[in-house]
Order: C-alpha cells, then sequence, then structure tokens
C-alpha cells in the first residue's frame, strides 16, 4: 500500500519579497496612505534616471519620491 505524499505549504513562505514590502506600504498604520502612481518614460531615459539613483544610493522609487520632493521644494516658493 502506498501512502500519498501531502505537502504543506505556508503563504507566508511562498510570498516574495516586493509582496511583503507592497504590503507594508498599504498596510502599514501611517498618517497618510500611500498612492499607487503608473506613468510611462522612454526606456533609455529611465536608464539614465536609474543611473542617477543608482550614484545616489536610491532605488527607483526612491529616486522618484526624492526627485519629486525637491521638485516641489524648489517650484513651491515661487
Amino acid at each position: 500500500m502506498a501512502l500519498k505524499k501531502t505537502e504543506v505549504t505556508n503563504e507566508v513562505e511562498k510570498e516574495s519579497l516586493s509582496g511583503k514590502k507592497a504590503k507594508a506600504v498599504f498596510n502599514s498604520n501611517a498618517k497618510e496612505k500611500k498612492i499607487l502612481t503608473t506613468f510611462s518614460l522612454e526606456p533609455s531615459f529611465k536608464e539614465e534616471l536609474e543611473e542617477v539613483f543608482e550614484d545616489l544610493g536610491l532605488g527607483w522609487s526612491a529616486g522618484i519620491r526624492f526627485a519629486l520632493k525637491e521638485f516641489y521644494k524648489k517650484y513651491s516658493n515661487n
């Protein structure tokens, strides 16, 4: 008589790192909820931005947030 092997899966272990980060961002008890924003760029321009952000020690998302904050600081005083 053969025994059937049953696999026990843990959904938490299967979840990707990016999935965990997304849940942390969108489920956090922060003062404000985050808004997911999309936009289009030319691939060459995106590569240039990624290089600049990498030189600053930032990933893509953090670099975009940083750039938007700096833009706002510069032009909100006018």
